[in-house]
C-alpha cells in the first residue's frame, strides 16, 4: 500500500502506482475475453501478432497518463477510440464494450488507500471517469453506425450484381429497377 502524504494527492498517487495500476487494468480488461483469447493476450508480447493486445495497452497507458496530467477529454479520446474500435467489432454487448473505463475506478481504489484521499479528489476522478464512459459510449455507437452503414451498402451492391448477373435490372439503371 502505497505511503500517502497530504501533498502528494490523487495525481501523485497515480503516477507512484502507474504501472501497478496499468497492469491490473490490462487483466480486467482481457478477462472479459474468452479464455483462449485471455491466454493469446497474455502471452503473445509481439504487437504484430497481437494487434488487440498491443491497442488495449497503449490505449490505457494513455489514459491514465492524461488523467495523471491534466485529465483533458479532448487529449483522452483518441486513446478511448483506439480501444472501443476493437471492441466494437467483437461480440460484446455496448456496457460490456464500454464497461472498461468502470474497472479503472475500482482498480485505483483498490490499489490507494481511499480512505487517505480528499474526498474532492475521489468526486473528480469520479465524475472525469463517468465523463469518459459517457464519451466511450458514443465513439461505440459511432462505430457500430458505421458497421452497419459498411453491411448495408455491402449488401445493397451485392443484390445489385446478383440481379445485373440474373439480367433482372433494366438497361442502364442504377437504382434497382427491375424489369
Amino acid at each position: 500500500m502505497p505511503t500517502f502524504t497530504r501533498t502528494m494527492g490523487l495525481r501523485g498517487l497515480l503516477k507512484e502506482n502507474r504501472e501497478r495500476i496499468l497492469n491490473n487494468w490490462f487483466e480486467a480488461i482481457i478477462n472479459t475475453y474468452p479464455e483462449e483469447t485471455v491466454k493469446f493476450l497474455k502471452n503473445t508480447k509481439d504487437k504484430f501478432h497481437n494487434p488487440v493486445g498491443q491497442t488495449i495497452k497503449e490505449g490505457i497507458e494513455g489514459i491514465l497518463n492524461e488523467l495523471i496530467g491534466e485529465g483533458e477529454t479532448d487529449k483522452i479520446t483518441p486513446f478511448l477510440d483506439r480501444i472501443i474500435r476493437v471492441r466494437a467489432i467483437q461480440d460484446f454487448t455496448p456496457s460490456e464494450a464500454v464497461a472498461f473505463i468502470f474497472k479503472l475506478k475500482e482498480i485505483v481504489r483498490a490499489e490507494l488507500n481511499s480512505q487517505a484521499l480528499q474526498n474532492e479528489e475521489l468526486r473528480w476522478f469520479d465524475n472525469k471517469i463517468d465523463e469518459l464512459a459517457l464519451k466511450t459510449f458514443d465513439i461505440y455507437m459511432s462505430c457500430r453506425e458505421k458497421i452497419y452503414e459498411l453491411r448495408a451498402t455491402e449488401l445493397r451492391n451485392w443484390t445489385y450484381k446478383l440481379l445485373e448477373r440474373a439480367n433482372l435490372l433494366a438497361e442502364g439503371e442504377d437504382n434497382f429497377k427491375i424489369k
